[in-house]
């Protein structure tokens, strides 16, 4: 866990003294592998909290994630149709689903599971 903060922590740092610029064709490009990443992030971060995660697993789909996007953008755009779009979807409804789950573990963890489904049941009677 403390790896993965450190190794963010100058993720960010190198990022910002880093004189880095991407041209404007490869913009898509860079936003589809990098929802690719942040979705394998997440759901590494899900299946560590439900005791499931595997490095194996989360480096393999990391890199399938990054680079199949990344192809299916480029085929997009030889063919015209805009499929980044139907990536950064798909990618940001897996992101969100996933944090909804690390929310609820969290609030379990802290509030106490029982404590969490009676406001759930509380709030969908109210809807």
């Amino acid at each position: 866990m403390w790896y993965g903060l450190i190794g963010l922590a100058i993720g960010i740092i190198l990022g910002i003294y880093t004189p880095l610029t991407i041209p404007i064709e490869y913009a898509r490009y860079t936003a589809v592998g990098i929802m690719g990443i942040l979705d394998s992030v997440f759901g590494a971060i899900r299946g560590d909290l439900q005791g499931r995660y595997n490095a194996t697993v989360f480096v393999s789909g990391l890199i399938t994630n990054m680079f199949l996007a990344i192809i299916i953008t480029f085929l997009g755009d030889r063919l015209g149709i805009d499929l980044y779009l139907a990536i950064i979807v798909a990618f940001t409804i897996r992101m969100l689903n996933n944090i909804g789950i690390i929310r609820y573990f969290f609030l379990s963890r802290f509030m106490g599971k029982k404590e969490v489904e009676t406001r759930l049941k509380a709030k969908a009677e109210l809807e």
